[in-house]
């Protein structure tokens, strides 16, 4: 799956899952806490793969997924550029986390960075529509 398709997906999922709790009056605290990686595996299983090995994409404490993703990705199937040869699919706008090449693309290795995962990051970024938060990412 292209990084295309898991963004239009993924926003679904998260809107479903907004909208149900929007419609039970949540204020953005409930929301925020409801997306908190110890309720989100019993809760809402089918919204990471991971859930269901009951692992976390980071190892903290305290992980909250609102975002699983991050608003300083950046992203273009197209390309992003060219380094040494190798296409650039994506990156950090930040310069956070590390890159890896393969098969002639580069990609961000976001896996050290927790920074969209944090419950303060996410308030500060609150927004009920993902797509608004995330709108810098497809570039």
């Amino acid at each position: 799956m292209g990084y295309n398709d898991w963004f239009e997906k993924h926003s679904e999922k998260h809107k479903k899952i907004v909208a149900k709790l929007v419609e039970k009056n949540y204020s953005k605290e409930q929301i925020i806490e409801y997306f908190d990686f110890d309720n989100m595996v019993k809760m809402e299983y089918d919204f990471c793969p991971l859930y269901a090995k009951n692992k976390k994409c980071h190892d903290m404490e305290s992980l909250n997924c609102y975002l699983c993703a991050c608003p300083n990705f950046r992203f273009n199937e197209d390309g992003l550029g060219v380094y040494n040869e190798f296409k650039i699919l994506s990156k950090c706008n930040i310069h956070n986390g590390t890159e890896f090449a393969s098969k002639g693309v580069i990609h961000q290795d976001c896996s050290s960075c927790t920074v969209p995962h944090h419950k303060a990051f996410v308030e500060k970024n609150f927004d009920l529509d993902w797509k608004k938060i995330m709108k810098s990412c497809q570039v």
